[in-house]
């Protein structure tokens, strides 16, 4: 598969769905059929995400918020916190965790109206039939696994990652958000990066950061971590969190 068979298009203006009173654009990589493991680590690596069968990256105008994160999994060690969590759900028995096919499943679907229901209400998702859900999630055209969380045996999240040749991407999370304080997210995380780790894969990437996003705001917990600048991934500075646009910082050799 050659690289020129890769066409983009750019998208018509619609609503942002992370900053209020903007529009938003992307840049669609095209046709997903074309897409192959070796093209779409490259185009992760260029900041694009994927959604169903489309890949994608932000392309708005006269606005840069959103930066491609990854995490620097070989490097990471957790935190105080992060090491409570893990050490909590890790606990003999407790969590269960294995792969599922990529398919429907009644109540995996269940989960997801309740997560988006009560985290995204009247964000348009949270009323997603059953065939929106499956296109959203579902639907792939690269090596994507779908892994299932079971906390004393009661499902509790579900996390959906593709598998690249230098990485993990986290494409969607969604758990039980009825316990503020379980930290599923984060868990979830820490699983990718622990699997990272295991496999000898040298990034988490975790998609769109914007400084100004609370939503978002989680993502600059799991240090080390890289951001694309200008086509190149940079050390996040350590004042992160106070950054708006693109950041500065020591571009990465590797």
């Amino acid at each position: 598969m050659q690289d020129a068979l890769i066409q983009f298009y750019t998208t018509a203006p619609y609503d942002c769905s992370y900053l209020p009173n903007r529009q938003a654009r992307s840049q669609v990589a095209i046709p997903p059929e074309h897409i192959d493991q070796r093209i779409y680590t490259s185009l992760v690596q260029r900041g694009f995400r994927r959604s169903g069968q489309y890949t994608y990256r932000p392309h708005c105008d006269g606005c840069e918020r959103c930066i491609a994160v990854r995490v620097q999994a070989l490097d990471f060690a957790p935190d105080r916190t992060q090491r409570k969590l893990v050490n909590r759900y890790n606990q003999p028995g407790r969590m269960q965790v294995r792969e599922r096919p990529l398919g429907f499943d009644a109540e995996h679907y269940a989960l997801y109206r309740s997560y988006q229901q009560h985290r995204h209400p009247q964000g348009g998702m949270d009323e997603d039939d059953a065939d929106q859900y499956s296109q959203f999630l579902l639907t792939s055209g690269v090596d994507t696994r779908l892994i299932e969380f079971r906390l004393d045996g009661r499902l509790v999240m579900v996390s959906l990652m593709d598998v690249l040749n230098d990485g993990l991407s986290a494409v969607y999370t969604f758990y039980d958000p009825s316990d503020a304080k379980a930290s599923y997210g984060t868990y979830a995380i820490l699983w990718q990066i622990i699997q990272c780790q295991y496999n000898q894969l040298p990034y988490l990437y975790l998609g769109y950061w914007i400084a100004e996003s609370a939503k978002m705001a989680y993502k600059a917990r799991f240090q080390p971590m890289q951001m694309l600048d200008d086509g190149a991934w940079i050390k996040m500075p350590d004042s992160a969190q106070h950054l708006s646009g693109r950041p500065s910082g020591d571009r990465s050799t590797s």
